[in-house]
């Protein structure tokens, strides 16, 4: 069972170090940090899925860092949802294949209702349609998964969720995303009160 673990251990850690490390991080945080910070916008994540829980968690951990996100479920968006999309906004959509059906036809909707829409994709498949699509896309290399059977999302979703972090980080730096920013955002918990003493003992 040991030998078991530490192989997937082994296959997880070699597709995170497989990443595609590409110039287009650069210009996914560029476009995050001009839509949002510069313009006004707001950064939308969505995906169907495992990929979209991954989208859910990018967003909350993109808001907590100073960058206002939120999810959008791409079939709720076809019953109404579409409509908190403004000029501005960014969409960041995952999708390990690149040929999620709801994921293209939200990208042909927002353009129909926002034609200025940036997006920048996360795939496993830089050749698909879904990245066609896209202003920028991040590879994840198309790791193979550790689920026995090749099929349950496991490496992939990790591999989606450390771009995530990256995008994430390099947005934190490039905006200078300090304690008492951090502080702002988190009035409870752990985290918060961390933050916050950090903040008193810096000041005196």
């Amino acid at each position: 069972m040991n030998k078991d673990i530490e192989l997937i251990l082994k296959q997880e850690a070699e597709a995170v170090l497989n990443i595609p490390v590409t110039p287009d991080y650069e210009k996914a945080v560029e476009l995050i940090v001009q839509r949002v910070h510069n313009l006004g916008g707001t950064l939308i994540t969505s995906g169907m899925g495992k990929a979209g829980q991954i989208a859910m968690n990018i967003a909350t951990t993109f808001s907590s860092t100073g960058t206002p996100a939120f999810f959008l479920h791409p079939s709720e968006a076809q019953h109404g949802d579409l409509g908190i999309v403004r000029k501005n906004d960014i969409m960041l959509l995952i999708s390990n294949s690149g040929k999620t059906r709801e994921l293209i036809e939200l990208v042909d909707l927002t353009l129909g209702l926002t034609p200025d829409m940036k997006f920048i994709v996360i795939t496993g498949n830089p050749d698909s349609e879904l990245a066609q699509k896209s202003d920028v896309c991040l590879p994840t290399g198309a790791p193979k998964e550790v689920c026995p059977l090749g099929l349950t999302p496991t490496t992939s979703t990790t591999v989606m969720t450390v771009i995530g972090d990256l995008l994430v980080v390099s947005t934190m730096k490039q905006i200078q995303f300090a304690y008492k920013d951090y502080a702002e955002r988190h009035h409870g918990g752990y985290l918060g009160t961390k933050s916050r003493e950090h903040c008193i003992n810096t000041s005196k």
